[in-house]
């Protein structure tokens, strides 16, 4: 029995017969060719692993025996990413990268400055997003799926949010003392790292960040160059993971 070094995406593990999707299917029987009586680690992004003994090879409809689930050993992390709206691919850029990391979620957020279409409601961004973060999980091996949010106004946003703020600032720290971690290194409370469009955002939206009453303020200088927001979101994540 072969094992593919490749995690397989099943929304709902439980012990017993499974059937994979037509995706996860085609891409352990064609793509890694796995055959009856190979196995396959299977992650639920919800903390759950298995291993998963393969009963019937179909790249339609792969079945599987699942003996045992186990539970991830790290809790679900705490530090989320609040990014502006962006145009082209770069908010899809963002998530593939992000994705990647201990992040428990990108919030996609409507700004002063955003500069996507103020009439569109993204939703085959936010799909393509969606998309992006499973590959992602599958890829990273992590137990916890980075969930997409939004797109949702800034001022809402900041209105209904409970928890901690880091906001990238030329006047802040190079490193930043976040208190109490979990034992993979994020933030133990809620934490987002906000990261505003092209032109950062507006002075309106800084003063209401620095004077946010539900939660701590941090301040993180990203260094002296000028970055672009898809950048400055993946260096800041680096700087806080």
């Amino acid at each position: 029995m072969k094992t593919p070094d490749s995690r397989f995406y099943c929304p709902l593990i439980s012990v017993g017969t499974i059937i994979l999707d037509e995706n996860e299917s085609s891409h352990a029987v064609r793509v890694c060719r796995a055959a009856n009586g190979d196995i396959l680690q299977l992650c639920d992004g919800l903390g759950h692993y298995a291993d998963a003994t393969i009963t019937k090879a179909d790249a339609k409809a792969c079945e599987v025996r699942v003996d045992t689930v186990e539970d991830a050993p790290l809790k679900r992390p705490r530090l989320n990413l609040g990014i502006a709206c962006l145009k082209d691919d770069a908010l899809e850029e963002v998530v593939f990268h992000a994705a990647q990391t201990e992040t428990d979620s990108i919030i996609f957020l409507r700004t002063d400055y955003s500069q996507e279409p103020k009439n569109s409601d993204l939703k085959k961004t936010v799909r393509r997003a969606e998309l992006k973060s499973l590959v992602s999980l599958k890829q990273s091996k992590k137990p916890w799926m980075t969930r997409i949010e939004g797109p949702i106004e800034f001022d809402k946003w900041l209105k209904d949010y409970q928890g901690d703020l880091i906001l990238c600032d030329i006047d802040g720290e190079r490193k930043l003392d976040l208190g109490e971690c979990n034992a993979n290194g994020t933030p133990a409370k809620p934490i987002t790292l906000l990261v505003g469009p092209e032109g950062g955002f507006s002075p309106r939206e800084i003063e209401a960040i620095k004077t946010f009453k539900n939660g701590k303020v941090h301040l993180l200088n990203l260094g002296n160059t000028r970055l672009r927001a898809r950048t400055a979101a993946i260096i800041a994540l680096g700087k806080v993971l």
